[in-house]
C-alpha cells in the first residue's frame, strides 16, 4: 500500500469505487442535461430557420410571420394576454380535474363486477365514438353561452382516456398477488388498496397525460364557439382581423399552458410512483 493511501486512510479498492461513483454521477448529470439541451437546441434552430425564411422569402408578414414579430406582440400586449391566459388556465384546470375524477370513478365502477362492466362499457364506447367536436354547438343550446358549457364540453371530451386506463390498470393486477390476498382473507378494500390500485397507478397516469392534452383541445374548441374571453377567443378574434402575429402569440401561450398541465401530471406521477414503488407483499395488509 502506498504512503499516500496510508496518509489518507484509503485503499486502492475504495479509491476505485469512489472514482467509479464520480464517473456515474457525471454521466447521470450529462444524461439529464442532454434531455433538456437537445429539445431546446432543436427548438432554437427551428426558430432561427423560421425567422430567416420569413425575412428572406419576401412573403407578407400577414401570411408568414417571423418569430420576432410574435415576441414583440407578446411583450407589448402582455397584460391583456395574461388576463385571457388566466381565464383559460382556470377553466381548463377545472375541466381537467372533473374529467380526471369522473374518469377514475367510472373506470373503478367498470371493474366492480362483470355485470356492471357488461352493462356500462358498451355505452362508454358509444359515447367515445361520437364526433365530439361536431357537438360543441349543442352545448350552447343545452347550457347557454358561458363557462358551464365549456366546462361540460371539456369533461365530455376528456374523461374517456382516464376511464379506460383506470379500468385496464385495475384489471392488470397479477394473479398471484390476488391469490395471496384471497389466502390471507383480505377484504375487498384491502385488495383494492394494496394490490389493484398500485398496479393501476401507471395506467391511470398514462390516461391523465392524455386527458391533459385533450382537455386543452376541448377548452380551445369551447372558447372558439362560446367565449368572449380566453386564448381561444383571442385566436378567433385575431384570425378574423388578419393579425397573424397575435394568433401565433396566443397559440404560443396555449402551448405553454398545455406543457404546464402535462408537467404537473408528470410530477404528480413521479411522486405517487415513489409512494407506491415498493413491491407488494403480505406485510402491506
Amino acid at each position: 500500500m502506498s504512503g499516500a493511501s496510508l496518509a489518507t486512510g484509503t485503499t486502492p479498492g475504495t479509491a476505485i469505487a469512489a472514482n467509479a461513483a464520480m464517473r456515474e454521477r457525471r454521466q447521470a448529470l450529462w444524461r439529464a442535461a442532454r434531455r433538456v439541451l437537445l429539445p431546446v437546441l432543436t427548438a432554437a434552430l427551428a426558430l432561427a430557420a423560421w425567422e430567416w425564411g420569413a425575412r428572406a422569402s419576401g412573403v407578407s408578414a400577414m401570411v408568414l410571420v417571423p418569430p420576432s414579430a410574435v415576441w414583440s406582440v407578446l411583450a407589448n400586449s402582455w397584460p391583456i394576454l395574461l388576463e385571457h391566459t388566466l381565464v383559460t388556465l382556470r377553466e381548463v384546470t377545472a375541466g381537467f380535474l372533473l374529467a380526471a375524477g369522473g374518469g377514475i370513478a367510472l373506470g373503478t365502477l367498470l371493474t366492480a363486477s362483470t355485470r356492471i362492466r357488461q352493462t356500462i362499457q358498451p355505452l362508454v364506447v358509444f359515447f367515445q365514438l361520437i364526433p365530439k367536436i361536431a357537438l360543441a354547438p349543442l352545448f350552447i343550446v343545452w347550457l347557454g353561452v358561458g363557462p358551464s358549457s365549456r366546462l361540460a364540453f371539456v369533461l365530455f371530451i376528456a374523461f374517456f382516456p382516464v376511464a379506460v386506463s383506470t379500468a385496464a390498470g385495475l384489471m392488470s393486477a397479477e394473479r398471484n398477488a390476488l391469490l395471496l390476498c384471497r389466502s390471507l382473507t383480505a377484504t375487498g378494500w384491502q385488495t383494492f388498496h394494496s394490490v389493484r390500485f398500485p398496479y393501476a397507478v401507471p395506467h391511470i397516469f398514462a390516461g391523465l397525460k392524455i386527458c391533459a392534452t385533450v382537455a386543452m383541445i376541448g377548452q380551445v374548441v369551447g372558447e372558439f364557439v362560446t367565449a368572449q374571453q380566453g386564448l381561444g377567443y383571442i385566436v378567433m378574434f385575431a384570425s378574423a382581423a388578419a393579425e397573424t402575429a397575435l394568433v401565433f402569440a396566443a397559440v404560443t401561450l396555449l402551448c405553454g399552458l398545455g406543457l404546464l398541465l402535462y408537467g404537473v401530471v408528470a410530477v404528480a406521477e413521479w411522486l405517487v410512483l415513489r409512494w407506491f414503488g415498493a413491491p407488494i407483499s403480505s406485510s402491506q395488509f
